[in-house]
């Protein structure tokens, strides 16, 4: 296996010979720009790792580690703008850069070159068949988990099951179908790529929940996103629903007050939420749960018929994204 260096020069390699250099520029410039202000390519880099596991041929994993990610900036892009986020990766966000109609249209050109870059896989009619229908169930559900985060905004008693779920759809599902794909590209079989789908979406799981509390709790010039946002935007997250479930009579009133009360200063908001989430110990409390959910990651991981070492590779992988800053 490669290093996490070698993955990403390989395919921001693809990615810039496949720059969007198309007209109209109003269109695929914003594209260009999403696709350029940086990021992990954590997605794409997951499909060429599932290949390579089964394949030296990692070339033939690009088109599907492409489509990976031209949708994952697709769905960034249209959640800023629901989200009305000013920055994205410590950059101004496409709509605001741009504006708003500007946004939308370039994301749905991305979704359509997603699938352009799916199909010009190389592989059998049913490998394609299979990658399309991984692909589209992902697709869906992540729609789906968007529109659970957008009602929760409106519930009042959102549990923490419901919570994984919704995180589960909108955020883990498409490292685990990029994981899935790359093994089918490389000639694992159905159930052995089943396992490492599995693998890659208790992962996800314990990944969106890092991102919570680094949300709350990481350092603004390494998380590249400004801290506190979801403090701000009243966001039902795993260290909210804790306090909820885990907290004290009082300490549960004052957070709903809190969020029920309008923005004036931000500072003082993220200051009096973060003194609860300390005194409840979310962190803490958040950061079992995201070893839980990689333990099972790791013994879907063991089921597989890989070798050691490639396993010790993985589980390394996915514990130094555990520890990231940002």
């Amino acid at each position: 296996m490669r290093s996490i260096a070698d993955y990403q020069n390989v395919f921001q390699n693809y990615l810039y010979a496949h720059r969007f250099d198309r007209s109209p520029t109003e269109l695929y410039e914003p594209v260009n720009y999403i696709l350029s202000i940086g990021g992990k390519r954590l997605r794409p880099l997951l499909a060429l790792m599932g290949c390579e596991l089964f394949t030296d041929d990692l070339e033939k994993a690009l088109p599907t580690a492409m489509a990976v990610e031209v949708f994952h900036n697709f769905t960034l892009l249209h959640d800023d703008i629901m989200d009305a986020a000013p920055l994205r990766r410590g950059q101004p966000t496409v709509h605001i850069k741009y504006n708003v109609n500007t946004g939308i249209l370039s994301g749905d050109v991305m979704l359509i070159s997603a699938y352009d870059f799916l199909l010009n896989t190389e592989g059998s009619s049913d490998l394609k068949i299979a990658l399309m229908q991984i692909f589209n169930k992902m697709a869906t559900e992540v729609c789906e988990g968007q529109q659970l985060d957008m009602n929760f905004e409106h519930l009042n008693d959102v549990t923490i099951a419901e919570y994984v779920r919704m995180i589960e759809l909108k955020t883990s599902v498409l490292i685990a179908a990029a994981f899935q794909m790359g093994a089918l590209i490389g000639g694992a079989t159905a159930e052995v790529a089943e396992r490492l789908y599995a693998f890659g979406r208790h992962v996800g799981i314990a990944f969106q929940i890092q991102d919570d509390i680094l949300d709350t709790f990481g350092d603004p010039e390494k998380f590249g996103k400004k801290v506190g946002g979801d403090i701000i935007q009243n966001k039902k997250t795993l260290l909210v629903l804790t306090v909820y479930e885990s907290g004290s009579p009082l300490q549960r009133a004052d957070l709903q007050q809190l969020m029920a009360t309008p923005t004036e200063d931000e500072a003082s908001k993220i200051k009096a939420v973060r003194q609860i989430f300390d005194a409840v110990g979310v962190r803490q409390l958040a950061e079992k749960d995201m070893g839980k959910h990689l333990q099972t990651a790791f013994e879907n991981l063991d089921e597989t018929p890989l070798s050691i070492e490639r396993k010790i590779y993985l589980k390394s992988w996915a514990n130094d994204l555990m520890s990231r800053e940002k």
